[in-house]
């Protein structure tokens, strides 16, 4: 190998290196062999690392000098260093290693059938409205996987840390862990009423009206919040007589304000599933971000890995608007539901969109 000690790259060799000198591209075990000289700065250490000879190594690297049109190293007495072109090398062999590794460890995932057990810890509401409903479609393409759901208003990311569930969903910032989290969207609730309690109590047109003339139905949880909201809200108002139920869960919140018990707030997600209540335009919204989190040695397991990114693609804010970081009213929803597939709501839910008294 010829051997030269300035090692500052011309302009020509940066064309040698955009087209190869012999219209041939290197091989990936040449590029191995280069990534382990540079690292090493030695023939010999690389050799070793790579149980090759010296002189099947020099070899290489000289085939690969011959490829590219530049030289890639210089010798010294403590061993060999990068020139210029072998520096701009460099940084594209270790991008062409990243991607083999990928390769592998993807190829190595695809390997293992997709089979066995996934826990999963889900605040209520989004677990039975949200994620259940959706878990047809990944139980299709997976028939071999079971989905242990367990749907709570106590904090998931407690059943991750200890080892009772695979991944959490929920709407509390996970707690400092060797966990790894995820901000996946926002949840977005508003106040809310079903058409027999408006023909009924009239339609609230602020909150004002709320406060004088109506009740309301609230959600006391872990995650919820809502003590602290109401004594935000209402620092000297009693509930009693305000209040008309309080519930620990969604399903039983949800209930409550369709039979017509009270106004309720909901996130705005139900009126993209069919929702038979309608929202009211009070500028009165309370937002949630929606985290996941999970213990870094599942982000491996095949079947966990593919569980994680199906979760994050239920709540992409580009496919979803109602999971963006800015509100978005939900008379914006069927516009964007019917746009890609009509009547996805009557098929999906049976029943179309519940649509505001006139």
């Amino acid at each position: 190998m010829a051997v030269r000690s300035n090692s500052t790259i011309g302009a020509h060799e940066i064309e040698h290196l955009r087209a190869a000198g012999d219209g041939a591209g290197p091989d990936w075990e040449s590029i191995r062999t280069f990534l382990e000289v540079a690292r090493a700065s030695s023939f010999r250490t690389a050799a070793a690392r790579l149980r090759m000879t010296g002189h099947g190594v020099a070899r290489r690297i000289e085939q690969l000098e011959h490829q590219i049109g530049a030289m890639l190293f210089t010798r010294h007495r403590d061993g060999v260093r990068l020139t210029g072109a072998g520096r701009h090398l460099l940084s594209c062999a270790e991008q062409m290693e990243e991607a083999s590794l990928g390769f592998v460890r993807r190829r190595g995932m695809l390997a293992q059938p997709l089979r066995g057990e996934i826990r999963i810890a889900c605040t209520e509401g989004l677990g039975t409205f949200w994620v259940t409903p959706r878990l047809l479609e990944f139980a299709r393409a997976h028939p071999q996987i079971l989905v242990d759901l367990c749907c709570s208003m106590q904090r998931p990311d407690d059943l991750v840390a200890r080892a009772q569930a695979d991944l959490a969903i929920q709407i509390e910032q996970p707690a400092p862990r060797d966990l790894m989290t995820r901000r996946i969207g926002r949840m977005h609730i508003v106040p809310c009423a079903s058409k027999s309690y408006i023909e009924t109590y009239g339609l609230p047109k602020s909150k004002q009206e709320v406060d004088e003339r109506h009740r309301i139905v609230l959600m006391f949880a872990d995650q919820g919040k809502a003590h602290d909201l109401y004594n935000e809200q209402y620092p000297e108002r009693s509930q009693t007589g305000f209040v008309a139920m309080r519930t620990n869960v969604s399903t039983a919140l949800y209930a409550a304000i369709v039979s017509g018990l009270a106004v309720g707030w909901l996130p705005t997600y139900c009126f993209a599933i069919g929702a038979s209540v309608i929202p009211l335009d009070l500028d009165w919204v309370y937002s949630f971000d929606i985290w996941l989190s999970y213990h870094p040695d599942l982000g491996s397991v095949p079947r966990v890995r593919r569980m994680i990114d199906w979760a994050i693609e239920q709540f992409d804010p580009q496919k979803c608007p109602w999971f963006r970081d800015d509100f978005v009213h939900p008379a914006a929803f069927e516009k964007h539901l019917r746009k890609g597939s009509p009547g996805e709501i009557d098929a999906a839910f049976g029943r179309p969109k519940t649509q505001p008294p006139p």
